[in-house]
């Protein structure tokens, strides 16, 4: 099921539940008693987010006795990766890279924009790690 790209987006636009998909990425499927402690909300919530998360086929779950284990469908993945690649504007094509050619023929003007939006990312990206180890107590 390939989502609208503003579907995407929407779904995206709730921390919490890219909380989740970066959870389920990183240990696999979980029960939402599991995810509502490592996330810190109520296992109603956590359930509320992972109805819309599999509404929009980005999760999906097997009952196994009483443990229903929520899981990612890397498919449904690598479609958002696909789409969010065709808006994107720095011309890495999906590789994290700016595309050398670019870099030969861009002003200084272009370059020092580009270099201000790499700070700001990985500053975010910086106070993301801190908020998880100090979470994690270190």
């Amino acid at each position: 099921m390939k989502l609208d790209p503003s579907e995407i987006f929407k779904v995206f636009a709730v921390e919490t539940r890219v909380r989740i998909i970066e959870l389920l990425k990183s240990k696999g499927p979980l029960g939402v008693k599991n995810i509502a402690e490592l996330v810190g909300i109520t296992p109603s919530a956590v359930s509320q987010h992972l109805k819309i998360l599999k509404q929009a086929g980005l999760v999906r779950n097997e009952r196994k006795g009483y443990w229903i284990p929520y899981s990612i469908d890397e498919e449904a993945l690598e479609n958002c990766r696909q789409v969010l690649n065709e808006v994107c504007t720095c011309g890495c094509g999906g590789t994290g890279d700016f595309k050398e050619k670019e870099l030969r023929s861009s002003s200084a003007d272009l370059l020092q924009n580009y270099e201000k939006e790499l700070l700001n990312e990985l500053r975010t990206v910086q106070e993301r790690i801190r908020e998880i180890k100090a979470k994690r107590g270190g």
